[in-house]
């Protein structure tokens, strides 16, 4: 009987299933069949897409790097703290990810506008709004959750057992934690790594109100999308489609790297 259920169940869940993938694949392959070549070369010969990618990639990497670099010890301490406040840092980390981004970028204005909170601190430093720090602060604060969760996650699996046999070796705390606990979890940071990546090269909401859409200075390649669409819509496909290409291909690039780097050791 429960055998006769099981196989019953199975084309639905199927059927689900493909028709899930169907969905998320109809809209980049109207995205391929709308753009003609002659379009696409006309597309990536416009002023606005060399200074907008350009700054989505050096932004988003220099996003990456700050995220990874702040991200995993609260990462790995998310992963091993026991503590009451625990609970209450990972909901403060998770809750960008259910905030909108306008909100986002209108909390940042608050923080770091010229008549913000912290206005008179940042003020020294020429102020942040509407300038490329300003792109990068945007794409770090909704970025950086999908890091973080998913490096505490990876870093769950480390035994703690092996931890204290390192250091029961001579390792040193952060020894121990880069020689055993960052091998072990690399599958998983790397594709919380390409997340947090791909989420900050296709932020919009908040680097619109935080930063502006200046071309040439504060216009991303999702911002040069938008004005765009405002007047050539086969111009903003062509955007679109080099958007998904460079991202598909990084996405694809850092998910392999954990592979890659057994292959060669």
């Amino acid at each position: 009987m429960n055998q006769r259920i099981l196989h019953s169940g199975r084309p639905l869940g199927v059927f689900f299933a493909v028709s899930l993938v169907s969905l998320l694949a109809l809209p980049l392959v109207a995205l391929l069949l709308s753009a003609g070549s002659a379009s696409l070369s006309a597309g990536v010969a416009d002023p606005l897409f060399g200074p907008a990618l350009a700054l989505s990639l050096r932004s988003s990497a220099a996003a990456l790097v700050a995220i990874v670099v702040l991200g995993t010890p609260l990462a790995w301490w998310l992963s091993r703290s026991t503590s009451r406040g625990r609970v209450w840092v990972e909901a403060l980390v998770e809750l960008p990810v259910v905030m909108p981004p306008a909100v986002l970028g209108v909390a940042l204005l608050q923080a770091f506008g010229r008549n913000g909170v912290f206005a008179p601190v940042v003020g020294d430093l020429g102020g942040i709004p509407f300038t490329q720090t300003a792109v990068v602060l945007a794409q770090i604060v909704v970025a950086a959750p999908f890091y973080v969760q998913g490096a505490a996650n990876a870093f769950r699996q480390v035994d703690s057992e092996m931890m204290r046999v390192a250091r029961s070796l001579g390792s040193s705390p952060a020894g121990a934690f880069l020689r055993v606990a960052v091998p072990v979890a690399l599958p998983g940071l790397c594709v919380a790594a390409s997340l947090a990546w791909a989420r900050a090269l296709g932020e919009f909401g908040a680097t619109l109100l935080f930063a502006g859409n200046l071309a040439g200075e504060t216009q991303t390649l999702p911002l040069a999308i938008y004005t765009a669409l405002q007047a050539d819509v086969q111009l903003a496909v062509v955007f679109s489609l080099a958007l998904v290409g460079i991202g598909g291909f990084f996405l694809v690039m850092l998910r392999t790297l954990p592979t890659r780097l057994r292959r060669r050791s």
